[in-house]
């Protein structure tokens, strides 16, 4: 494990932002953490960036416990953190901004300049490394506040809603990106409200509720505890004689009508068994034009679980 956190809580007066929170991230996972605005989100990520102190608990990175305060300096070189909404130079030049916050990391040249050119080809704004911060797009500045994160190559990155109030092209940039830093072996810890952000790269999923993690799961897991497989067969003009034959068929645990040729199973079996009922249905002299199989989304399964706790 490279993060694990102990009954992490934390309080503001009257209020208990964070409740006893216990998380377990591997080395190279991207954990996703969802949850509604006021969940504790961000106050999770505060702490572990070391950006505020918790009222009780525990954070071990790599093992060594992190203490708010303590050697602060050198801990947080191994932590990368974006914020909701991360501020920037507005008068800086984006080389001159990357390379401000290189020295704040300690790192020296040449290796300065050249870690700079790694991470503006990586958020793909080489072209404007001597544009002034404040003529960027907003899509542009998110990937500048991402490369400042990631410059000094952390063991963790956390980042706080960072698709935010971006358009689609932005956002599909920077979940790019994300994968790029996925597939180098990077721990990301990344907080959304948008599941589609998130299904497409996560290896881990959490779900937070009033500052409870009450849901932690790696996401293969996940889909195959919560998520219904459903079959849609399309027939040239056997529907009848197919839902007939469907209806005795014991992984077939639903049959729901798609359209007039297309019948939409709920499905219990497993490749083979899919396999094994078209080539049945295919004896059954019925005539076949299409066969596929579909599966919840992200959403739908987070929907399911939020009515299964409500309910």
């Amino acid at each position: 494990m490279l993060l694990i956190t102990r009954s992490l809580t934390k309080q503001f007066d009257r209020k208990l932002a964070l409740d006893r929170v216990n998380l377990e991230l591997r080395q190279g996972d991207v954990y996703g953490l969802i949850g509604p605005n006021g969940a504790g989100k961000t106050t999770l990520l505060r702490l572990l960036a070391l950006v505020d102190e918790p009222t009780t608990g525990e954070i071990f990175l790599e093992g060594a416990p992190l203490r708010y305060g303590e050697h602060l300096p050198e801990l947080k070189r191994r932590i990368g953190f974006l914020p909701d909404d991360f501020p920037l130079y507005e008068d800086l030049t984006v080389w001159f901004y990357l390379d401000y916050v290189g020295r704040l990391q300690y790192l020296t040249e040449p290796h300065r300049a050249q870690r700079i050119q790694e991470v503006l080809a990586l958020v793909e704004l080489e072209s404007k490394q001597q544009s002034v911060i404040g003529t960027l797009s907003r899509g542009m500045r998110q990937r500048l506040s991402l490369a400042q994160a990631i410059l000094h190559k952390p063991s963790l990155l956390l980042l706080d809603e960072p698709v935010s109030g971006l358009d689609p092209l932005a956002r599909s940039q920077f979940r790019r990106i994300i994968k790029q830093l996925q597939a180098s072996g990077m721990t990301i810890l990344i907080s959304s409200h948008i599941l589609s952000d998130l299904e497409d790269f996560c290896t881990a999923i959490g779900i937070m509720e009033q500052g409870r993690l009450v849901e932690s799961s790696v996401l293969s897991d996940l889909y195959e505890r919560l998520s219904s497989q459903h079959v849609l067969i399309s027939v040239v003009d056997d529907l009848e004689k197919l839902q007939r034959y469907l209806s005795d068929r014991p992984e077939v645990t639903g049959i729901e009508l798609a359209n007039d040729r297309t019948l939409k199973l709920t499905f219990a079996g497993n490749e083979t068994d899919r396999a094994a009922l078209l080539r049945a249905i295919l004896n059954a002299d019925i005539a076949v034009t299409e066969f596929y199989t579909t599966q919840e989304n992200l959403e739908s399964i987070f929907l399911k679980m939020d009515y299964q706790r409500t309910s």
